[in-house]
């Protein structure tokens, strides 16, 4: 169910980014409606997107670069947020120095690094699952 949920937030964020990167915004930082977003921002939050669904839908594991990198932007979000949140407010805004972060955008960073981890975990149980025989007895698929 969970995977399942997740597959669905990764198409809406390929399909209709802006609302995603929106709420991010009202829930991230003081003065949202001062933000100069690139003109690639919106593309950055597609890729995620496109990743979640990706590594998620597939039966056999999706490629391990991308999962390592996954996994590894999550550990470090999760262990130390700020080099991360630095890096994607350059990416994604053109005026990160007028922008005022509120004060639980570390805790919600670190949370978002959870997921990063749980989609990657996710993904590895995928080829790893158990699939029942005609019989009736258990049977490795990976």
């Amino acid at each position: 169910m969970l995977r399942k949920l997740l597959i669905a937030f990764g198409i809406f964020e390929i399909a209709k980014p802006e609302p995603v990167v929106e709420a991010c915004e009202r829930i991230g930082l003081e003065n949202p409606d001062a933000t100069e977003r690139h003109e690639w921002a919106l593309w950055g939050a597609r890729l995620e997107g496109v990743v979640f669904v990706w590594l998620l839908a597939r039966r056999e594991s999706g490629s391990r670069l991308v999962t390592l990198l996954l996994g590894l932007a999550g550990a470090i979000l999760v262990v130390v947020p700020g080099p991360i949140i630095e890096l994607s407010q350059r990416f994604v805004y053109a005026n990160t120095d007028d922008l005022e972060l509120k004060p639980w955008v570390r805790p919600a960073a670190r949370l978002l690094g959870a997921l990063y981890l749980l989609v990657v975990a996710l993904s590895m149980r995928s080829g790893d699952e158990e699939a029942v025989a005609e019989d009736g007895t258990a049977e490795a698929t990976a």
